[in-house]
């Protein structure tokens, strides 16, 4: 034991090289990990952020040079770790010559793969910033013969492979089998059914049926910080952060999907929002998302005001039926009901081509979308309860209104003695 002790200089040097390999190690995992999203993020972050987004553009030149340095660590610790076992078992020390060596490798084991790759799983974003610029450091340190390593790599691969095919993710054959055992189940069936029908049923909703109306959702003026959301989820799901000099949406922050939120200034991680108008189609919308890769439409009217916003989750929601629908979710009473006298019950937020389809008869044209919104067309000011009218084949009277402009209405179609003149 006292030779082991002798040996602090060699212990110190393996101690060293363990923390080198846990850097690289981690530097892997997070670097990674992070999806295209987090990518651009960084890219508009600090100078070290930005360095880790422009790093992995170049993903196999980065690889190559993070496993050619830990390549080099693991057989220098190794070395060392020989040295000193044999020097032990000259010493007649083999017993703890043994232990060591099977210490060394079980050490470097825990403490420079599995921890680190662990540590960066939970924060990959933070530590691919810091280590950043020391893998860019290492990368133009061994520039000159990293070609050599790719030009090896692909000799390889026609050697050994000559013939590799990358397979296709999903084999129409795959789709076939898929399609033959879910019609199987009448359940399923149905349910596929219905999925489909919300597909199709995109491309003729408008977007200002689906969407979130203003006021049902939180708005945040940059500089914004955790302390502004008060430890509660807003109730969007997003951060929605408006532009520095105006009410409108600019950018959005999702919350759920992040494992990790700074205390200060969230604008710097929020991407833009895709601006679309009122009267577009849903199906549209979602095509748009999908090819600027955003997760937050703001809907604008046509004075390029924002009336609403409309998230991914609510078109998911819609396709697949989760939870409420939009009009459930905004008053859980959003309905029509017809009564004893031939007319309907109805909440103000039933939107018009929903109130077309129950009445059976065309409307007449409106830029509102719901019912609450034709009313104060109509009446040229907020409804109060006992406000009458006549709107197009129908005679509605208000009868409740609630907070923020919410309505309850009896409808009855228009008889002669209430037809206008």
């Amino acid at each position: 034991m006292d030779v082991l002790f002798g040996e602090i200089t060699w212990l110190a040097a393996m101690g060293l090289l363990i923390l080198a390999s846990a850097f690289f190690s981690s530097s892997e995992a997070a670097m990674f990990l992070l999806t295209p999203h987090d990518q651009r993020r960084l890219a508009r972050g600090n100078h070290a952020q930005r360095t880790a987004a422009r790093l992995l553009k170049t993903p196999d030149q980065l690889l190559s040079t993070i496993l050619f340095c830990n390549l080099i660590i693991n057989v220098t610790y190794f070395t060392f770790s020989s040295i000193i076992s044999l020097r032990l078992q000259t010493s007649g020390e083999t017993t703890v010559a043994a232990v060591f060596g099977v210490g060394s490798l079980i050490v470097i084991i825990l403490l420079a793969e599995l921890l680190p790759k662990a540590i960066a799983v939970l924060r990959p974003q933070l530590l691919a910033s810091l280590a950043s610029l020391p893998l860019s450091a290492a990368i133009r340190l061994f520039q000159p013969v990293l070609p050599i390593f790719a030009r090896l790599n692909l000799l390889s691969q026609r050697l050994v492979w000559p013939s590799f095919r990358p397979e296709p993710y999903l084999e129409v054959g795959d789709l076939e089998r898929a399609v033959d055992i879910s019609t199987s189940d009448a359940e399923m069936v149905e349910q596929e059914k219905i999925v489909l029908q919300n597909i199709l049923a995109l491309t003729e909703t408008r977007v200002d049926e689906l969407m979130r109306p203003r006021m049902r959702f939180l708005l945040f003026h940059p500089p914004v910080s955790l302390a502004d959301l008060e430890g509660q989820m807003t109730p969007s799901g997003y951060v929605l952060i408006t532009e520095p000099d105006s009410d409108e949406v600019a950018l959005a922050l999702p919350l759920k999907t992040m494992s990790h939120v700074p205390a200060e200034n969230l604008e710097a991680l929020a991407d833009p929002v895709v601006y679309v108008p009122w009267c577009t189609s849903v199906g549209r919308v979602l095509e748009q998302m999908r090819e600027t890769d955003r997760q937050v439409a703001a809907v604008v009217n046509e004075f390029g005001e924002t009336i609403g916003i409309l998230t991914y989750h609510d078109i998911l929601r819609a396709i697949f039926g989760e939870g409420e629908t939009r009009s459930e979710r905004l008053l859980n009473l959003a309905d029509i009901t017809a009564t004893d006298d031939d007319g309907w019950h109805a909440s103000g937020m039933v939107t018009v081509r929903s109130l077309a389809n129950v009445v059976g008869e065309e409307l007449p044209e409106t830029h509102s979308v719901t019912l609450a919104g034709v009313i104060h067309e109509v009446l040229g000011r907020m409804p109060q309860v006992g406000d009458a009218g006549v709107w197009g084949p129908l005679a509605f009277e208000v009868s409740e209104t609630f907070e923020r402009g919410k309505l309850s209405v009896r409808l009855h179609r228009v008889t002669s003695r209430e037809s206008p003149e």
